[in-house]
């Protein structure tokens, strides 16, 4: 047994710790031990009236919505608060966990404790300065930032800043178990907070738990170099819902995961073996309401006025940002440079850097300050006339009055991060855009990409194109930089930061919490449910796949063709009047026509692309809809790897393009078949196409093709079923077992994690099984 994290501490009566694990299988498991070995139920305080009436959202981040600085309590106005005071209260009760910004004395923190709980609704999270130090400077923002940003040569590491991260992920959690009642929504936000939802998971595995990421998640190549890596993406799994910026930043998850601990994944789930994390892209938006407020102001109107009049004559060029190295300001110094360098009249143009300090302790942070200063001075006494200097650089805060007068007054604006999880600068300026229709020059690594569509998208790194981006800016017709700016304002209103919260809220709320399903029920409960419902003549669905599952799988696939007990079984299962029988399989229309084809049952190939319905012998394609453009790119990539893997072969079905190697050394196969997955993941991330790593074989297809999808079709169309059985072996049938239908038996053959409820050895075990059920103890026999 291979330990993930040590015993976590949460300090309760008697002690009890947290284990997580990996068992020989790299399987997860997380348990929860007190210190007498014996597990400890966690008995919640009664709901009382008031928060009855609503249901209560807790939401715990690194910081509170408020800063307590010298007796004062400052209220914050960012995105997130925003956000969350845009629910409606009749639904929901929020309450914040977090720590207020400062350290405070024993008896000042009973104080600031009773006045953020009474009139602010937050319970702060008291840290000592060398918690602080070890826990936010240390790992959070030496070690994961930079990592989490694809930045690795700035990533440091000291085992105490690790202790210190565990201990104060461990305060978070207890400080959320002393407040949370059954029903209650727990959103756990962003990377300082990585462990604590798998303590909650092991002390409470009822709760609903999300957890939202607001920065990059990196490539598999990326995450792996974190010494703590296991630790991280495991902690994270303990919610039930983890929530991306971007659909990349999903997948990059599914991929460390899959490698770093060996769990199966899918685009819309991660199976654990004690509940399911669902997974989820939730874009985060502005304060929209905040600033339309403020653009409505006589004050915007005033400051907007004195910015005109001040830069009179001038195309103003803007960049907002914090103050760090993933902003990319220095590439962006040298792409000015480059832009002034070409142009004549260099007093035209003028440049407002606005750069908001941050984490000021961090050495990095200083160095950076230091670097910037110097090279705008270089540049301003390089370019600049006695009319004035190109660059105007302010390393400090504005307020937002100004901010919204500067964006409107803005010719253009330069947001060309090095990588940003989404940069809300981008959508703020947009949202700024009126009368001006300011065009916005934007990063391609920045995760508002994805949605601003009309901006224009440069390689940060290329600080050529970046100069160049601005002169076809300034060059651009008043009527273009209109017809861009104007759908991108639209939406940046319309999907802001409270449709954020409550599409998050929501689908966090509407997930069951039950028994997990670990395929481990009794087989011989599964026995007499189906013999009852045999015996009174109920309607019942068979849908079973094939290789695995009705027949053993061979090594050369042309050889799994059906021995005497599957075509007797099937025989006799197709004869009986109240069982409807699909075989479905990733098998061609070919395939199947020449195994089965005589057989009068449904016929289902290529995991749902094409079917050929009972007594009939023409087949439909069900994808008739679908673009498989993506195959001539992709197959002259599994052509490599064939050619570089003896043993290995293509397969080139209509729907999807298979790489077998079954046939090759086992372990150079399945590092090949890693690699390979990995790849086309990384091609096919923004793409509709899945990749699958199944059984000695990866297969590329359309997302859309599922046999899940078949299913629900089937059922949906009949609608006289009174049961429904499906039965596979690999992670191509757990779309089936997912299906929310009324006395849906699903069955796993084989080992392996799955969501199915039931679980039979081997095809040998399952065709025995249906045979009694169906056809009686003598028959059974001949299923053997």
């Amino acid at each position: 047994m291979l330990s993930i994290l040590k015993a976590l501490g949460i300090s309760r009566n008697p002690p009890v710790f947290i284990l997580y694990t990996l068992d020989k299988h790299s399987r997860l498991s997380i348990s929860e031990r007190s210190s007498s070995s014996s597990l400890q139920p966690f008995v919640r305080p009664k709901t009382n009236l008031l928060t009855a009436m609503a249901t209560t959202l807790i939401n715990v981040s690194n910081r509170l919505p408020v800063t307590v600085k010298d007796g004062q309590i400052t209220r914050s106005s960012g995105g997130l608060v925003a956000a969350l005071e845009g629910l409606p209260k009749e639904q929901f009760a929020a309450k914040w966990i977090g720590w207020p910004g400062a350290a405070f004395d024993e008896e000042s923190q009973r104080t600031v404790a009773q006045k953020l709980s009474g009139e602010y609704g937050s319970l702060p999270v008291f840290l000592s300065e060398e918690e602080v130090a070890g826990f936010y400077e240390g790992f959070s923002n030496s070690s994961l930032w930079p990592l989490l940003h694809y930045l690795p040569n700035f990533l440091r590491y000291e085992p105490a800043w690790w202790e210190q991260y565990q201990q104060v992920n461990e305060l978070f959690a207890k400080k959320v178990l002393e407040i949370a009642n059954p029903g209650d929504l727990v959103w756990v936000h962003d990377y300082h907070l990585m462990l604590v939802p798998a303590i909650l998971r092991a002390a409470a595995p009822k709760f609903k738990i999300g957890f939202f990421l607001h920065t990059p998640f990196p490539a598999h190549e990326i995450f792996r170099c974190h010494p703590r890596r296991r630790e991280l993406a495991a902690g994270i799994l303990g919610a039930n819902l983890i929530g991306f910026h971007a659909f990349g930043y999903l997948r990059h998850f599914c991929g460390s995961v899959r490698r770093i601990l060996r769990l199966e994944t899918e685009l819309t789930h991660i199976a654990t073996e004690d509940h399911t994390a669902a997974l989820g892209v939730y874009p985060i938006g502005i304060n929209a309401l905040k600033f339309q407020e403020t653009l409505e102001s006589q004050a915007f109107r005033q400051r907007r006025q004195q910015f005109r009049h001040a830069h009179e004559g001038k195309r103003l060029i803007v960049s907002v940002e914090r103050m760090d190295y993933t902003k990319g300001i220095l590439h962006r110094l040298e792409a000015i440079d480059i832009f002034l360098s070409k142009r004549g009249q260099t007093d035209e143009a003028r440049f407002i850097f606005v750069s908001v300090p941050s984490r000021e302790g961090i050495e990095e942070y200083k160095h950076l300050v230091s670097e910037v200063e110097s090279r705008v001075g270089q540049l301003n006494g390089k370019y600049g006339t006695l009319l004035g200097s190109p660059i105007h650089f302010i390393h400090g805060s504005i307020p937002f009055v100004d901010l919204c007068a500067l964006y409107a007054t803005a010719d253009i604006a330069v947001v060309t991060p090095l990588v940003d999880g989404m940069n809300l600068v981008a959508k703020e300026f947009v949202g700024c855009q009126q009368e001006n229709a300011g065009l916005l020059i934007l990063s391609e690594f920045a995760g508002a990409a994805e949605e601003l569509f009309n901006a224009i998208m440069v390689n940060p790194y290329d600080s050529a194109a970046v100069a160049d981006a601005i002169e076809q800016a300034l060059e651009m017709p008043i009527a273009e930089r209109r017809s861009r700016a104007l759908p991108m304002r639209d939406h940046v209103f319309r999907y802001d930061a409270r449709h954020w919260a409550r599409t998050f809220i929501k689908d966090l709320g509407s997930i069951a919490v039950d028994k997990p399903r670990t395929g481990a029920e009794s087989i011989q409960e599964l026995e007499q449910r189906l013999a009852s419902l045999a015996a009174t003549g109920k309607r019942v669905a068979l849908f079973l796949d094939y290789d695995g599952t009705l027949r053993e799988i061979e090594r050369e696939p042309g050889a799994a063709i059906p021995t005497d007990a599957v075509i007797s079984l099937l025989d006799c299962l197709g004869q009986k009047p109240n069982l409807e029988v699909t075989v479905l399989s990733g098998r061609s229309q070919s395939d199947l026509e020449g195994f089965l084809g005589n057989q009068p049952i449904r016929l289902v190939a290529e995991h749902g692309a094409a079917w050929r319905l009972p007594g009939s012998k023409e087949w439909e394609r069900l994808d008739k809809n679908l673009n498989y453009s993506w195959k001539e790119k992709l197959l002259p990539i599994l052509r490599n790897y064939q050619q570089s893997t003896p043993g290995s072969s293509i397969e080139d079905k209509h729907s999807s393009i298979v790489w077998h190697y079954r046939k090759a050394e086992e372990e150079f196969g399945a590092w090949k078949a890693n690699r390979l997955t990995q790849e086309l993941a990384a091609l096919t991330a923004n793409h509709p196409i899945k990749v699958i790593h199944g059984k000695k074989m990866v297969e590329v297809s359309a997302l859309e093709n599922n046999k899940g999808a078949v299913v629900k079709r089937v059922v949906e169309q009949d609608g006289t079923f009174d049961a429904v059985c499906c039965a596979g072996d690999d992670i191509t049938d757990e779309t089936m077992f997912e299906l929310p239908i009324p006395n849906l038996f699903s069955i796993k053959v084989g080992p392996g994690r799955t969501q199915a409820r039931f679980r039979v050895s081997d095809p040998q075990a399952f065709r025995q099984l249906l045979a009694r059920v169906f056809m009686g103890k003598e028959k059974s026999k001949k299923a053997a």
